[in-house]
C-alpha cells in the first residue's frame, strides 16, 4: 500500500505537502489523504467539507492549469484546518455565475467553497503573475 494512504502512524506530522500532476481521478486520492490526516490530528467531523472544497480546487487545476501540475498543502490550524493548492498558472479564479441549466457542470466551484469553508482566498505569487495559491479554511465551530 502507499505510504501516503495507509493508516498513520505515530508522529503524523502538522502540516503535509507535496507537488503532483493531477488528473480527473485524482481528486478521490487527495480526499484520502486529507480524511487521514484529519483523522490523526483530531478534527475528522471537518472531513465531508474539506474533502468537497478540495475536490473543487484540483477540479479547477484539471479544467485551467496547462500541464495541470500543483502544489497541495494541508495543515491543522488552532481553529480547524486550512488546505492550499498553488499552481504556475498566472490566471486569478473569479467567482462566476453557473453554466446555464440545471445539469450545467462548471461555474459552481468557488461558490462551493465558499459555502463549505469558513473563510478561503486566493494569493497571486510574484510580479508580474507567475502563479497562484487558492486556500481555504473549516473551522471547527462552523462544522
Amino acid at each position: 500500500m502507499n505510504h501516503v494512504t495507509d493508516a498513520p502512524g505515530p508522529g503524523l506530522a502538522e502540516s503535509y505537502g507535496f507537488g503532483l500532476t493531477v488528473g480527473e481521478h485524482s481528486a478521490r486520492h487527495l480526499r484520502r489523504i486529507l480524511r487521514i490526516h484529519l483523522g490523526a490530528w483530531g478534527v475528522p467531523e471537518l472531513a465531508d467539507d474539506a474533502e468537497l472544497a478540495l475536490t473543487e480546487l484540483i477540479a479547477n487545476v484539471v479544467r485551467h492549469v496547462p500541464g495541470r501540475r500543483c502544489v497541495v498543502r494541508m495543515m491543522r490550524t488552532v481553529d480547524g484546518v486550512r488546505v492550499e493548492v498553488a499552481d504556475a498558472h498566472p490566471g486569478l479564479p473569479e467567482p462566476r455565475e453557473p453554466a446555464r441549466g440545471e445539469l450545467a457542470e462548471s461555474g459552481r466551484g468557488l461558490a462551493i467553497v465558499a459555502a463549505l469553508a469558513t473563510r478561503w482566498g486566493v494569493v497571486p505569487h510574484g510580479a508580474p503573475r507567475t502563479g497562484k495559491t487558492v486556500w481555504f479554511e473549516c473551522d471547527l465551530d462552523k462544522a
